[in-house]
C-alpha cells in the first residue's frame, strides 16, 4: 500500500491533490507544532491587478508550542466574506460558478478548529475532482505509533502501524530530510513526488504558478485538471 502524509493546508496546490490521487490512503498529520506563515491557515489566489494575493483564515492567538490539532480560528472576523470579495474577480473564469458553490458549501458551517475546516476543504475539492482515495486525520484515528526520536521518524512510525503499507510517497521537497537507511530496515520504500507545473490560461499577461488548486480549477474542467494531476515525476 502507498502512503502519503502531510499536514492540513488550506486549499493547496495542485502537487499536494495530486500526490493523494496517487497514493492509496492518505494522513493529515496534525499533531505537531503548528509554525506560523506556512500553508495551513493561508494560500494565494491571483489578484485582480496583477501578481498574487494571500486568502487567509485568522487564528487565534495562542502558545508557540501548540499542535496544529489545537489550532483556532478566530470568528470574530469575518473571513468568509473577505475570501469572497478576493475571489469575485474570476467571475469571467469559466468554471467560477460551480467553484464558488464548492467554496459556498464548505464555508457554510462553522469551524472552530482549522484542521476541521482543512479537512473539508480537502474532501470537498476531491469530490469535485473524482479522486477517491480515503482521507484521515491523524488525531482522530486511535492508532498508537512508536515514540519519535527525530523529525522524520513521524511518517515512519505511521507507516509501521499499517502492516501492507510498503511504498511512503513524500513531495520532492523532504528528499534530502529523510534517512532513508531508516525505511529501508522496515521494508518501506521512499517515493519523492514532483509535479510538472503546466502553464495554463489565466486571461493574464503573466503566468502565475503554483497557486491554490482553487485557480486551476476556475480555469479548467475535472478532465483537464486530473490530467494535469498525473503528470509527476517520481525520485528514489
Amino acid at each position: 500500500m502507498r502512503l502519503g502524509i502531510m499536514q492540513p493546508y488550506f486549499f493547496p496546490y495542485i502537487g499536494y491533490f495530486s500526490l493523494i490521487k496517487n497514493v492509496d490512503k492518505f494522513i493529515l498529520l496534525d499533531d505537531v507544532q503548528f509554525i506560523r506563515h506556512g500553508w495551513i491557515e493561508r494560500n494565494r489566489i491571483l489578484k485582480q491587478t496583477g501578481g498574487w494575493q494571500y486568502i487567509a483564515v485568522p487564528l487565534k492567538k495562542h502558545s508557540q508550542s501548540t499542535k496544529i490539532k489545537d489550532i483556532e480560528i478566530n470568528n470574530s472576523i469575518d473571513w468568509k466574506s473577505k475570501i469572497f470579495a478576493q475571489l469575485d474577480h474570476y467571475k469571467k473564469a469559466p468554471y467560477y460558478k460551480s467553484v464558488i458553490n464548492l467554496i459556498y458549501n464548505v464555508f457554510e458551517k462553522d469551524y472552530y478548529s482549522i484542521s476541521d475546516l482543512n479537512l473539508v476543504c480537502l474532501q470537498e475539492i476531491c469530490n469535485y475532482l473524482n479522486i477517491e482515495t480515503p482521507i484521515e486525520i491523524f488525531r482522530n484515528m486511535g492508532i498508537k505509533i512508536d515514540k519519535t526520536c527525530a523529525s522524520d521518524e513521524w511518517a515512519l512510525n505511521i507507516c509501521k502501524a499499517f502492516p501492507t503499507v510498503n511504498e511512503y510517497w513524500n513531495p520532492i521537497g523532504g528528499r534530502d530530510f529523510f534517512n532513508r537507511d531508516k525505511y529501508s530496515a522496515n521494508g518501506i520504500d521512499l517515493k519523492f513526488h514532483k509535479v510538472d507545473i503546466i502553464e495554463y490560461s489565466q486571461k493574464k499577461d503573466k503566468f502565475e504558478e503554483a497557486l491554490s488548486i482553487i485557480d486551476i480549477i476556475m480555469f479548467n474542467d475535472v478532465e483537464t485538471t486530473n490530467k494535469m494531476m498525473e503528470r509527476y515525476i517520481l525520485y528514489e
